[in-house]
């Protein structure tokens, strides 16, 4: 299982925010590739970056903050939030993005999607963002009648591999992750299936592994330093 340090930017900085709400947010760090930089001093394997002003206006306005972290590691680097159109994924992969993650425009848009996918294959991921099982877009502030598992059935028909999929009532709140619907998501599809929100703890990450999924993003537990990256990379062997 490959575990995902999260970096979130708003503002080109490096932020968290709970449970996706733009009025709960914490400044981190001025320099996102200077986190990078520490999260693959400390073993990270793969970078998780979302772009916040992205996910709530479509636009990717932190565009050279990312490509500056694809420069700053040697790791691989993914990437989501606003990626809307064509022109952008081809921006964030040509500044050296390995993967790119649609979000609301894979429910809004199944099109652009299947184009996206024709394109670049493997490097495509979507992000399924769920509260009570159901499926959220425009950076969270809208919740759609799409049932995550339908939704999850749908992109496996598409040709997608990656899914990363966030219960939203657990992000931010250090209180463990959706067991239950991830584990549902991991049997529903012959995909690879990345846990994010909630993850918290080295029991968290143990059970996730033993669960079987491809992996799990960890953000503000290891910003608060309630879990170090090395302990829980650890934890994962």
């Amino acid at each position: 299982m490959i575990l995902f340090p999260a970096i979130d930017i708003r503002g080109g900085k490096c932020v968290r925010l709970i449970q996706g709400d733009y009025d709960q947010e914490t400044v981190y760090n001025d320099s996102p590739s200077d986190v990078a930089v520490e999260w693959e001093r400390q073993g990270a394997e793969y970078i998780h970056v979302v772009d916040l002003d992205g996910a709530k206006t479509g636009d990717s306005l932190n565009k050279e903050a990312i490509a500056e972290i694809a420069k700053a590691v040697n790791v691989p680097v993914q990437v989501g939030g606003g990626i809307r159109s064509m022109e952008t994924i081809d921006s964030h992969i040509a500044n050296g993005v390995s993967r790119v993650i649609i979000g609301t425009a894979a429910v809004q848009d199944p099109d652009f999607l299947k184009d996206a996918v024709a394109k670049y294959g493997e490097k495509i991921a979507v992000s399924i963002d769920a509260r009570n099982g159901f499926v959220a877009t425009d950076g969270w502030t809208e919740t759609s009648d799409v049932k995550a598992v339908k939704l999850l059935r749908k992109l496996e028909e598409i040709g997608v591999q990656t899914v990363v999929y966030t219960d939203i009532q657990k992000d931010g709140m250090m209180q463990g992750p959706n067991f239950d619907e991830l584990y549902v998501m991991n049997r529903a599809a012959d995909m690879d299936i990345i846990a994010s929100g909630g993850v918290s703890t080295e029991e968290d990450v143990r059970k996730l592994r033993e669960m079987g999924l491809y992996g799990a993003i960890i953000g503000k537990a290891l910003y608060e330093g309630t879990l170090t990256l090395e302990t829980v990379l650890e934890a994962k062997r």
